[in-house]
C-alpha cells in the first residue's frame, strides 16, 4: 500500500479520498491557493501546500507548482479527483516522467479516449455501438458545415476534448450552425484550450446510463454495474441512481459488456466510466470519462465498494481486489448534488459565506459527500458544490422516501441554493415513475420553476408566530436603537396586554397574526381569519442550530424541527419545509419598482465580447454582452427595448458583481 499521496484537487472530492486514506493509514497532503487558505480539504490533511493565487490556471491547474509540492512533500503519488487535471494527458506523462505514480490511468489511455473523435474511433474497433456522427480531422467551417449538412438535423456539437457539457450545443437547422459552432468553439476554448468539434446524431428523448468499470492496466477488467444519470440541465447531471430502472435486464448486461470491451481496448488503470446514450433497447457509446465520477458514491452504495480504496491499491500495483463474478449489487442508491445557485435566476452559481449549514445525521442508509461547513464560503473561483446527498435502501420507493427526508431535513443560509429545486424534483412524477429524459428538464423548465408552492396550513402559522414570540430564532431586525424601548413591538400596555401583531413571510406570502400575551401562553388570529385560538407557551429544544419544538393547539399538538437561522427559521413539518421570516412591524411599504435600464453583471467574472456600442437600437432579448463566471458563460441580454445609453466594458475587462455594463435609455 501507498505510504503517502498527494490530492491535487479540492473541495468535496478531496475531503472523499481523505476519509478513505484515514481509514486506510495512508498519508494525505492537501495543496492550496489563496482562495482555499482556510478550507476543509486543508484542515484534513496531514500536510498542505500553497501552490499560488486563487485562479485555477495558477494553482490547481499549475503543473509545474503541483509537481514542486509532491517532491517537497515526499508523496509517493497523485490522486488528480475529478475536474482540473484529472484526465490531463501531459499532467500524467509530468507525473511519470518524474517518476510519480499517478492514481489513474495511463497517459496513453487519457489521449485516446480525451480524443472524442479518437475515442469513437477506437470504439468502432473494438465492436462498441458508437453514434453515427463526423469526427474528422478536417476542422474548417467550410467542411463542418458540410458534414453536418450530410448529417442532418438536428444533431449535437461537441468539444473534441472534454466532457462536462461545456463546448455541447445542439443544432436543429443550418441556419443555426455557424452561430452555435463559434459559440461552441469559446467555451472549448475557455475550457480545454482546444477548439476540435466532432458531431453527432441528435436523440431527443435519449437516457444517460453509464457503467462503472476498473481495470488494472495489465488488460484486465471489471464492470461494477451501471448508473442512470438522465436527469440533467443543459447536459450537467443533478440526481443520479443505481442500478439503471426500468432497463431490461439483457440490455443491460450487453452494455456491461460493452463497457468491459472499451476498458480493454485501451488497457484501462483504475476507475473509469463508460457512458452510453440508451433510446428504447438500443445503446451507443458517448464517450469515456478516464477518472473517477462525481455520482461514484451510487455504485459504491449497491456493491459496497470503496473505489477509492481499490484506486490506491491498483496504483500500488496489487490486483484488482474482486473478480467480476464476486461483484455483487443489492438495493437502490441514488445521489442528489446540492449546489450554491440561484434557481430563479437561470440558475446562477452563487457564492458567499455559509452562515448556516446543517445536513441530516450520516448512517449506513445515507451519505453526506461535502467540503465545506458552516461558516466557510463558497468562492467565485470554483465549482459551486455543497454537499452530495446520497441514499441506499432495498428498493427505489423506499430510497425516494429517504432521499426526500434527507433533502428537507437539510438547511442552507448565508447563499442561494438549489435545495427546494432538488426536493421538487425528486418529488416529480415524472422523476418518480422514471418518465425522465436527458432533454426532459430543459423542455420543462419553466413550468416547473414556475409552479406556485403551497402555502402553509394555519397551524404552522401559528407554530412559527409562537415560536418568534417566544424568542426562538431572534431574528427582530428594527431601524431603531435595538436596545431603546420603543423599538420592543411587544404591545404592552399598563394594567393589561395589548395586541402584538406578527409579520411574517414565507416565501412569497406573508401573514399578519394578531397576538395577545396569556398566563400560559398565546391567543392568536390570523388577520384575514374570523376566530381566534390558544396556544400554549411553546417549547423549543436547541441542538446548536438545530432543534425540536411544538405547540398545543385544540387539543392537537403541533411539532416541528427548527432550523435556526441567522435572519430566518426553518420549520419541518411533516416531511414539508417551511421558511418564515419576521418583518419588522415598523418597515413602510416599499416604493412602487422602478423600470431597470442598467445591465449589470450578475456576478465576478470577464467579459468575453461586447456586441453593442454607444447610440445602437437593440430589441427586447437580444444579447449585449457575453461574459465567463464559474466556468459558465452568460449571455446579458437587454429586458426590453431602447437605445444604447453607454458602455462601461470591453472585451477581457474582469468585472465585480452588481457593476454596470450597458446603459439603457428605454424611453428614446
Amino acid at each position: 500500500m501507498l505510504q503517502r499521496i498527494l490530492i491535487a484537487n479540492r473541495g468535496e472530492i478531496a475531503c472523499r479520498v481523505m476519509r478513505t486514506c484515514r481509514r486506510l493509514g495512508v498519508e494525505t497532503v492537501a495543496v492550496y491557493s489563496d482562495a482555499d487558505r482556510n478550507a476543509q480539504h486543508v484542515r484534513m490533511a496531514d500536510h498542505a501546500y500553497h501552490i499560488g493565487p486563487s485562479a485555477p490556471g495558477e494553482s490547481y491547474l499549475n503543473v509545474d507548482r503541483l509537481i514542486a509540492a509532491v517532491q517537497q512533500s515526499g508523496a509517493q503519488a497523485v490522486h488528480p479527483g475529478y475536474g482540473f487535471l484529472s484526465e490531463n494527458a501531459d499532467f500524467a506523462r509530468r507525473l511519470q516522467q518524474a517518476d510519480i505514480v499517478l492514481i489513474g490511468p495511463y497517459p496513453e489511455t487519457m489521449e485516446q479516449m480525451g480524443s472524442k473523435a479518437e475515442a469513437k474511433q477506437t470504439m468502432r474497433a473494438a465492436g462498441v455501438p458508437v453514434v453515427p456522427g463526423y469526427d474528422d480531422e478536417d476542422q474548417s467551417d467550410q467542411r463542418l458545415q458540410q458534414a453536418a449538412d450530410e448529417l442532418g438535423y438536428p444533431l449535437m456539437l461537441k468539444a473534441a476534448a472534454g466532457g462536462g457539457g461545456k463546448g455541447m450545443r445542439i443544432v436543429r437547422s443550418a441556419d443555426e450552425f455557424a452561430d452555435a459552432l463559434g459559440s461552441a468553439r469559446r467555451e472549448s476554448k475557455g475550457a480545454f484550450g482546444d477548439t476540435r468539434m466532432i458531431m453527432e446524431r441528435y436523440l431527443e428523448s435519449p437516457r444517460h446510463i453509464e457503467v462503472q468499470v476498473f481495470g488494472d492496466g495489465q488488460g484486465n477488467a471489471v464492470h461494477l454495474y451501471e448508473r442512470d444519470c438522465s436527469s440533467q440541465r443543459r447536459y450537467q447531471k443533478i440526481i443520479e441512481e443505481a442500478p439503471a430502472p426500468t432497463l431490461d435486464r439483457s440490455v443491460a448486461q450487453a452494455m456491461h459488456q460493452a463497457a468491459v470491451q472499451a476498458a480493454r481496448a485501451v488497457n484501462y488503470r483504475g476507475a473509469g466510466t463508460v457512458e452510453f446514450i440508451v433510446a428504447g433497447d438500443d445503446f451507443y457509446f458517448m464517450e469515456m470519462n478516464t477518472r473517477l465520477q462525481v455520482e461514484h458514491p451510487v455504485t459504491e452504495m449497491i456493491t459496497g465498494v470503496d473505489l477509492v480504496e481499490w484506486q490506491l491499491r491498483v496504483a500500488a500495483g496489487e490486483p484488482i481486489p474482486l473478480a467480476q463474478e464476486q461483484i455483487t449489487r443489492q438495493g437502490h442508491a441514488l445521489e442528489a448534488r446540492v449546489y450554491a445557485e440561484d434557481t430563479q435566476s437561470g440558475f446562477l452559481p452563487s457564492s458567499g459565506v455559509l452562515k448556516h449549514l446543517s445536513f441530516p445525521p450520516e448512517n449506513q442508509h445515507l451519505r453526506v459527500e461535502t467540503g465545506v461547513v458552516q461558516g466557510d464560503e463558497v468562492s467565485i473561483y470554483y465549482d459551486p458544490m455543497i454537499a452530495k446527498l446520497v441514499v441506499w435502501a432495498e428498493d427505489r420507493e423506499r430510497a425516494l422516501q429517504r432521499l426526500h427526508e434527507a433533502l428537507v431535513t437539510t438547511s442552507i443560509s448565508g447563499l442561494q441554493s438549489n435545495i427546494d429545486f432538488l426536493t421538487q424534483l425528486a418529488n416529480h412524477e415524472v422523476f418518480v415513475s422514471n418518465a425522465i429524459h436527458t432533454a426532459w428538464l430543459d423542455n420543462h423548465l419553466q413550468e416547473m420553476l414556475a409552479e406556485k408552492p403551497s402555502e402553509p396550513a394555519d397551524e404552522v402559522i401559528y407554530l412559527a408566530a409562537g415560536l418568534f414570540l417566544h424568542g426562538g430564532c431572534d431574528t427582530i431586525h428594527n431601524d431603531i436603537e435595538p436596545c431603546s424601548p420603543w423599538a420592543n413591538s411587544d404591545g404592552w400596555r399598563n394594567g393589561y396586554a395589548g395586541r402584538q401583531d406578527v409579520l411574517l413571510k414565507c416565501g412569497e406570502n406573508h401573514y399578519k397574526v394578531h397576538a395577545w400575551q396569556q398566563k400560559n401562553g398565546y391567543r392568536l388570529r390570523l388577520a384575514e381569519a374570523e376566530d381566534s385560538v390558544e396556544i400554549a407557551r411553546p417549547w423549543l429544544q436547541p441542538e446548536h442550530a438545530v432543534g425540536y419544538a411544538g405547540i398545543e393547539l385544540g387539543g392537537q399538538k403541533i411539532q416541528a424541527q427548527v432550523h435556526c437561522q441567522a435572519d430566518a427559521m426553518e420549520l419541518i413539518v411533516e416531511r414539508q419545509r417551511w421558511k418564515f421570516q419576521r418583518q419588522s412591524p415598523f418597515a413602510g411599504l416599499s416604493a412602487a419598482r422602478q423600470q431597470d435600464e442598467h445591465i449589470v453583471a450578475p456576478m465576478p467574472g470577464r467579459i468575453i465580447s461586447v456586441s453593442v456600442a454607444l447610440g445602437d437600437s437593440v430589441s427586447e432579448g437580444q444579447t449585449l454582452v457575453v461574459m465567463e463566471a464559474m466556468k459558465m458563460e452568460i449571455s446579458l441580454k437587454a429586458p426590453a427595448d431602447g437605445v444604447v445609453a453607454g458602455v462601461t466594458v470591453k472585451a477581457d475587462d474582469f468585472v465585480a458583481a452588481g457593476a454596470n455594463v450597458v446603459e439603457l435609455d428605454n424611453h428614446a
